[in-house]
Order: C-alpha cells, then sequence, then structure tokens
C-alpha cells in the first residue's frame, strides 16, 4: 500500500464517520508563539481544545505535516542514523472536541488498523494508563487479551498540553514486528525480555478529560475530547513489510534520485546509506519549509532551516557530489508529496530557485571553509596538538560564516576535538563589543518610564485621522525629559498627550504624522508622533514654540496636510507595489517589512535572486497602470476570519486580534492595514522605483518614490543626462553610445597594462628557472613588486609552466613577508605544502599551514626570505627521500 493510499485512506474512514476533513496548517503555528513548528497534529485545534475557539464541527481528520528540530523534540542529529528519526514527518489523526469519547475512540483505531488496513490482530499490543480502567476494559471488550494489554504509569500515558490547561491518560497502540527488528530504543512495556525497538508504536490516542491547575489538582472537563496522533511513515513500514521507515516507497523514490546523482548505490555501506537518508530527509523540510513561507537566515526559523539544509548539502560532499544537488531532490520532493499537499506544486518553481541559490552561497562558504579548516588542521598537527582553538572556530564563523556546529563536525571525522568554551567566551566577547559601542538616544531612554505610566494608568487617546487632518482635544498629559509636568514654556521640548487626535501614530510601518498644536496660550510644533509602548495613548512629539501649553486646556491638532498626503501616496503605492510583485514573481512573495515616509517607500519582501530587468519594468508597470485606473479604494474593519477568508493578506507573524482593519484595491490588492491611504489609486501620481538590492539572504528590497518625489527624482534625472551630455561633447541621445565605447577603450588598456605587469614579474616571456631537486624541478624565488593578492595566481601561472613540480615564491610588502607553497598533484603525497610552508615561515618570524597542494605564510622579518627561499630546496630535497 502506497504512502499516497495510506492517507486516502485514512481520511475516508473518519470522513465516513462525520469528520470533517481539515487540511493540514502551516508548519509555522498561527499566531502562536510558543512554538517555532507545527509539531503536533493538535497544535492547529489548540485554540478548540481551551475553549477560546469555535467551529462549525465537532470531528475532523487530519494529515498533518510536522517538524522536530528545536526545543525538547530536537531529532536533527538522529536524522540518517536510526531506523525511524525525522525531521520533517506527517501525523494523521482524528479529533473529538466534546463529541464521542474513549469508547468511540478505540474502536474506531481497531476497526481501522485491522479492518481498513488489513494488519492482524495478534501482531497489536497496547498500553494504558496505569488507573485507566475503562480504557482496560475497552480493549478487553474489543477481544484483547489481558497479557497484550500493559499499564504504564504517567510518564509514558498521560498526555499534559503544559503545567497547566486541558491533559488526561492515553492509549498506545504498538505493532510487533518480530524477530526480524532494528533495535531503535523503542520500549517493551510488557516485560518480555525483548531487546528495544521489536514493539513499534503506531498510534497515540489521547483522552482529554481533566483541567490541571496550578496547584496540580485535576478537575473533570465538562466536554472530554479526543486528540489521536499516528505516524504515517511508521505505518508505511508495517503496511510495506519494511524493517526501517527509509526503505518505504516515498523514501526510497528520493534515494534512487539521489543514488543517481552521487553514483553511490543504497545498501552499499552504513556511512553512505546514512548521508542518503540524511538527503531524503532534509530535502522534505526544505521543499515544505520554503512552501510555507520559511527562508534560510540566520535567526529563528530560518536559521533552523539553514541547519538543515547545510547538514544535507555537507552530506552531499560526503558522497562525492562536486554541483548543487539538493534543489533537484526538493523537486522530486514536490512530485511525491504535491497531490497530498497543493501548496508544494503551487509554489514548485519558488521553492527550487530558492534551495538551490541558498546551496550555491553555502558551497563557496564550504569551499574556503575547508580550506582554511585545513590550514588550522596543519597547524595544530605541526605543534602536536589535537584541539582546535575557540579563537580559529569564531573567526570562521564571525569573519568567513563557517557554522560552528559544522566545524565540529569535521573536526570529529579527523580526529580533532573544538575549544567551544573559547569559542563561546570569543563571541560574548564580540557581544560585549557592541553593547558598548551602541549609542541610544537617550531621548526614548528618558521618556520610557514615563511613557510606561500612561500603559499602566489606562490613559486613551481617541484616533481621528481617518475622517480628517484636523481636530479639537484636550490635554490630559505633559512629559518632559521622562517626567510628567503640569505645563510647558516656549523653547522647551515636550510631550503631549491628547484626548482625541487626528494625527496617526507611527504603526507599520508608516511614520507618524507632523504638524501644530493650537491653543490659545501657546503653540505646540508637533515633529513625531508615536504611540506609547502597550498602550492606546497617541503621544505628540514636539517643541513649544510660543507661550504656555498646560494640562487640561483644549488644542486644535492641526496635521501638516501636504507631508500626509505624501506620506499616503507612498503607503497605497506600497500596497501597489506588493500585489504586482506577487502577480510577477509569485504567491512566494511575502512582505518582510516597510517603511512609508512623506519622500520614500521602502519595501522588504521575500524573494530569492534580484530581479531582472524586465521583472522589475513589469512590476513598475503594473503599479502605474493601476495609478492610472484612479481606482476608489476601499476600507472596513471585519473579523479577523473573515478578512482572510474575503483574501486579504496578513504580514507573515504579526499578531493581529479579533477586529481588523481592510484596505482593498478592488481586483488588485486586499490587506490587513490600520494605515491612511489615499481615496483612489489615481491620487498617487506615478511610482518610480529607484533601487532594488539585497538585504539578506532571502529577503529583497525595493526602494521608490511617487507623486512629487517621483517628479523631483525625473528632474534630477534630466539634470543629470543633460550636464553628462555636456562633459561628453555628445548630443543627449548619444550619452549611452559614447560611455559604452570609452568603457571598452579601458578595459582594452587594463588588459595591455595586466599582460605587461605580468611579463615583468614573471621575468619575461623566456620561462621560469627552475632547479631540479632528486628528479623534481623546483622554483624558488622572491618576486620584486608583486602584491599579496596577485600571489596565486603567479604561482598557478609558474606551476602550469612547469608542468610538474613545486613552486615557493616570496614577497615583501610593508615590512612583511608572504609565502606561497604550490605542489603539482601527483607529488603531493610526497610534498606537503602545508607543512612545507610552516617551516619556511618560522624564517621570517612567522607560521602558515594550509592543503597539501596549496599553502600561504606569514611572517614580520622580510630580512629573512631569501634564507627562506634557498632552504625550500633542502625540505623538497628531504621530503622526496624520506
Amino acid at each position: 500500500m502506497h504512502a499516497q493510499e495510506i492517507r486516502d485512506r485514512f481520511v475516508r474512514f473518519f470522513a465516513e464517520r462525520g469528520h470533517r476533513h481539515v487540511p493540514s496548517s502551516s508548519l509555522v503555528p498561527e499566531g502562536d508563539p510558543t512554538l517555532f513548528f507545527a509539531n503536533a497534529g493538535m497544535v492547529q485545534f489548540k485554540g478548540v481544545f481551551t475553549g477560546e475557539e469555535v467551529r462549525d464541527y465537532s470531528r475532523a481528520v487530519t494529515v498533518q505535516k510536522c517538524m522536530r528540530v528545536s526545543g525538547k523534540h530536537n531529532d536533527l542529529e538522529n536524522v540518517g542514523f536510526t531506523a525511524r528519526h525525522h525531521t520533517l514527518f506527517e501525523m494523521l489523526g482524528n479529533f473529538s472536541f466534546g463529541d464521542y469519547f474513549k469508547r468511540d475512540a478505540i474502536a474506531f483505531a481497531w476497526e481501522l488498523l485491522t479492518q481498513g488496513y488489513g494488519l492482524p490482530v495478534d501482531r497489536l499490543w497496547v498500553t494504558v494508563f496505569t488507573a485507566d480502567d475503562e480504557a482496560y476494559g475497552l480493549w478487553r471488550d474489543l477481544g484483547v487479551p489481558p497479557e497484550r494489554i500493559a499499564r504504564c504509569g504517567e510518564k509514558d500515558n498521560f498526555w499534559a498540553m503544559g503545567d497547566t490547561g486541558p491533559c488526561g491518560p492515553c492509549s498506545e497502540i504498538f505493532w510487533d514486528l518480530g524477530e526480524d527488528f532494528l533495535p531503535d530504543g523503542e520500549p517493551d512495556p510488557w516485560g518480555r525480555g525483548h531487546d528495544a525497538g521489536r514493539y513499534l508504536e503506531i498510534w497515540n490516542l489521547v483522552f482529554m478529560q481533566y483541567e490541571r491547575a496550578a496547584g496540580g489538582e485535576l478537575t473533570p472537563l465538562p466536554r472530554p475530547s479526543i486528540d489521536t496522533g499516528m505516524g504515517l511513515e511508521r505505518l508505511a513500514s508495517v503496511l510495506q513489510g519494511k524493517r526501517s521507515n527509509w526503505d518505504t516507497d516515498e523514501f526510497q523514490a528520493l534515494v534512487a534520485l539521489e543514488s543517481t546523482i552521487s553514483g553511490v548505490p543504497y545498501g552499499r555501506a552504513f556511512e553512505t546509506d546514512a548521508s542518503l537518508k540524511v538527503i531524503a530527509d532534509h530535502a522534505r523540510a526544505a521543499a515544505f519549509l520554503v512552501a510555507d513561507g520559511v527562508m534560510p537566515s540566520n535567526e529563528g526559523r530560518g536559521y533552523v532551516l539553514r541547519r538543515v539544509m547545510r547538514r544535507a548539502i555537507r552530506h552531499g560532499v560526503k558522497l562525492g557530489i562536486e554541483r548543487p544537488f539538493l534543489h533537484e531532490v526538493a523537486s522530486k520532493v514536490v512530485d511525491l508529496m504535491g497531490p497530498a499537499y497543493p501548496e508544494l506544486e503551487g509554489r514548485r518553481a519558488f521553492l527550487v530557485k530558492a534551495i538551490h541559490a541558498e546551496e550555491r552561497a553555502f558551497r563557496e562558504t564550504l569551499t574556503r571553509g575547508l580550506s582554511l579548516l585545513d590550514e588550522a588542521f596543519a597547524r595544530e598537527e605541526v605543534r602536536g596538538g589535537r584541539s582546535l582553538p575557540g579563537q580559529e572556530v569564531f573567526v570562521l564563523h564571525d569573519t568567513f560564516g563557517f557554522p560552528p556546529d559544522l566545524t565540529a563536525v569535521i573536526a570529529r571525522e579527523r580526529g580533532f576535538e573544538v575549544d567551544m568554551v573559547g569559542y563561546d567566551q570569543a563571541m560574548e566577547e564580540q557581544r560585549q563589543r557592541g553593547r558598548e559601542a551602541w549609542k541610544g538616544s537617550g531621548e526614548e531612554a528618558g521618556a520610557g518610564g514615563a511613557w510606561s505610566g500612561l500603559a499602566r494608568e489606562g490613559v486613551v487617546t481617541e484616533f481621528l485621522g481617518y475622517e480628517g487632518e484636523r481636530a479639537r482635544g484636550r490635554v490630559i498629559r505633559l512629559l518632559r525629559d521622562g517626567a510628567e509636568v503640569p505645563s510647558a514654556r516656549a523653547g522647551e521640548e515636550v510631550d503631549v498627550v491628547l484626548d482625541r487626535t487626528p494625527f496617526y501614530a507611527e504603526s507599520g510601518g508608516q511614520v507618524g504624522d507632523t504638524g501644530t498644536l493650537l491653543g490659545p496660550g501657546g503653540e505646540v510644533e508637533v515633529l513625531d508622533t508615536r504611540r506609547a509602548p502597550a498602550s492606546a495613548a497617541i503621544v505628540h512629539r514636539g517643541r513649544v514654540v510660543s507661550g504656555l501649553v498646560a494640562e487640561g486646556v483644549e488644542l486644535d491638532a492641526v496635521v501638516d496636510a501636504a507631508r500626509r498626503a505624501d506620506v499616503m501616496r507612498n503607503h497605497t503605492a506600497t500596497h501597489l507595489l506588493h500585489a504586482a510583485l506577487r502577480a510577477t514573481l509569485g504567491p512566494h512573495v511575502q512582505q518582510k517589512g516597510s517603511l512609508v515616509a512623506p519622500d520614500r517607500l521602502r519595501f522588504d519582501y521575500s524573494h530569492f535572486e534580484p530581479l531582472t530587468a524586465e521583472q522589475l519594468r513589469a512590476v513598475e508597470e503594473a503599479v502605474n497602470e493601476e495609478v492610472r485606473k484612479a481606482t476608489a479604494t476601499r476600507r472596513r474593519v471585519t473579523s479577523y476570519q473573515e478578512a482572510l477568508a474575503s483574501g486579504a493578506i496578513a504580514l507573515f507573524g504579526e499578531k493581529y486580534g479579533d477586529q481588523v482593519r481592510v484596505v482593498e484595491v478592488p481586483g488588485f490588492s486586499t490587506e490587513l492595514c490600520g494605515g491612511i491611504h489615499c481615496e483612489n489609486t489615481g491620487q498617487v501620481g506615478l511610482f518610480k522605483v529607484v533601487s532594488e538590492t539585497g538585504v539578506a539572504a532571502g529577503v529583497r528590497r525595493i526602494e521608490a518614490v511617487t507623486g512629487r518625489g517621483a517628479e523631483a527624482l525625473l528632474r534630477d534625472l534630466d539634470r543629470g543626462r543633460r550636464d553628462l551630455a555636456a562633459l561628453l561633447k555628445v548630443p543627449e541621445a548619444e550619452v549611452h553610445a559614447r560611455v559604452e565605447k570609452l568603457l571598452e577603450e579601458r578595459r582594452g588598456l587594463q588588459r595591455q597594462v595586466d599582460e605587461l605587469r605580468q611579463e615583468v614579474l614573471t621575468g619575461g616571456g623566456g620561462g621560469p628557472v627552475a632547479r631540479e631537486v632528486a628528479g623534481v624541478k623546483v622554483l624558488a624565488r622572491e618576486i620584486q613588486g608583486a602584491d599579496p593578492r596577485e600571489l596565486r595566481a603567479l604561482g598557478d601561472r609558474f606551476l602550469e609552466a612547469l608542468g610538474r613540480g613545486v613552486v615557493v615564491l616570496g614577497i615583501r610588502d610593508d615590512e612583511k613577508a608572504t609565502l606561497l607553497v604550490k605542489v603539482s598533484a601527483d607529488l603531493t603525497d610526497r610534498v606537503h605544502a602545508g607543512r612545507m610552508v610552516n617551516e619556511l615561515a618560522r624564517m621570517v618570524g612567522g607560521r602558515g599551514g594550509g592543503r597539501p597542494d596549496m599553502a600561504q605564510a606569514g611572517g614580520q622579518l622580510p630580512g629573512g626570505l631569501p634564507q627562506a627561499i634557498e632552504k625550500a630546496h633542502d625540505l623538497v630535497a628531504a621530503a622526496l627521500e624520506g
């Protein structure tokens, strides 16, 4: 029975028994900051079980994608080396929300396993909670003999959502693998003396019947519920008669592709089999995570994805795969699992490109890092040590981006220990330097205490800015230098809190309004508007320009209308840009950050590569086409669920309340947004992209201008073109052609200079002069006037001229000496460049190391360079004789 049939049969069985088939939720739990990833089928129903959410069904069935790579459920290091550990796995589950309870849950499970899937009853064993006589009796009623029912304690058979909340006993169903099983740490609850692993847990039935209080007391729930989970991969191994999950159909399809790519057959050796398994598992995880909007990065979920991908790539390198390959395996994942998870097929092109881009970048890091590690290992071997210093690990990570966990893995493979204590110390010292270098504004810190008091006192400002730019409000707080004051005079900086205001407080990327507060006795120039943390109070930050303002007086709050109009143009354009990017690039595009200011807009979005000129032009044209339509915008307040159901886009990872504001450009864009927008798209005027750049792995940034900002940009561009034409003494229409011609002339001259310089440095066209040592050509010389950056290129050129032999080059630069040793591939088993350069480096007051074929070193005593060059011949002779 193939995996897809197992899924279909499970869903069909419960759907026929009144269960709503609910699609798998995202791996990223919506609105649940306590979880990195969904790690069980019940995660999307957590609110239903706790009573915080009500749905229009009381029975549900799901096939849920899950991840266990963080926290206490972290199986990463076991993956590939055991029979049943995975990062991504599928959980088959049926749920009852106050509907049926133990009797039906147990009966359903038994019927499906024995009749639906046809498993023989004599190989099924069960466990119950030690005090759960009801469950024990129900299993006995179904004919399960007492000797195949084990009572277990709270550790194994009592489930709880947390320290407090819903909880209850559970009953687990096991499959007897018989004598032919793979030990895998599974328990033997029946005490029959079997090795761990013979009994395979396949299904867990949780009977949620109690509420646990903070003191530990258990109170029966008024509506007991059911939460069950069965691992698809385990069930597939049983139904397909396999000893290991890895031998089931979908995993084997991935492994077969990997074997074709690597040329390494499955089943040849434990180590290579482990690598093939790791890649299969991690390709699944990467495909699903990227499809769910997670991108490789150095923090949070993105860092978990990056670790998983890099682990897979590293195992590919161990198999001898020298090119990017993981994207091909991920595409095969889509072939296999796309029918069950349509989001995979919908984002195939994006996830393949994103994974390919990450692997290309990491392979560059890996190549450089491995070379540096080889040099570090060589230095330690010369010293006679077997421990990599923490400072070396830190430099690899901080300067070259080489992950410390990967350094540790490679070090273990080479027989080295790693000083992780030293690494942690170096990292903490860097953090301390960063903290000391950081300069806060001081102003924010001073206001912090007083601002937090606004939240404690429940101060509220009614926002009237959606209706207009002018309103009358009473002063309810005045703050100066972080303290509450009764009044403020001309020349003093002050924070003013009104009971009502049209001023928009900075939020959602939109900057705060500026303007004036006018009263009978004074005037305040508002320079910025903020919302007090965790508060409904709006703070007007400004300066008293005349007279006096005091608590209790009424002021006319007047927003700078021209500036707000500029901000509104940029905010509406940001929504249009987001929609245009999704239409042009695909639905994987998600907002990652934004700035909406009066003079420009900045939009960060998820994408893995720079936009082409054609894509950028298409995006810009799509926005301006919508601007020309002058479509009236719509704004409404509705429930969060209704907004999403209508197609509104919510910001990834943002927390929303029950009621949300929706801003819509009919037929083009619908987003949740609390900002201020144009009445129609025509008010944007003109949209012009200024730049498109990368800001992080998988995150791009577009900066653009609209309205008056766009007009100013076009004037500047026009003036620049006229000035350039005058400088080049050509008509404006011929500027581009003239610049291209000048650049081509410059490139030709630069090539001539480079060729002449190489001739000078290598001594002309007569070829290098080498000395023969024990039948091997050795070229050892000091190069006058060369730059250290040219040394490797010169070494390559000399070795190519020799054909076979050893090249040793030295240069002096600013009272320093640099040495390079290169050895042809056929001699590296006898002459090791790394060890040789370390010996020579001592003569110039330094040290070094590197690979067998190439190594570099430096020192502070350039006067020793001639002796080092001469010594090279002796070292080659000694190595060849040895």
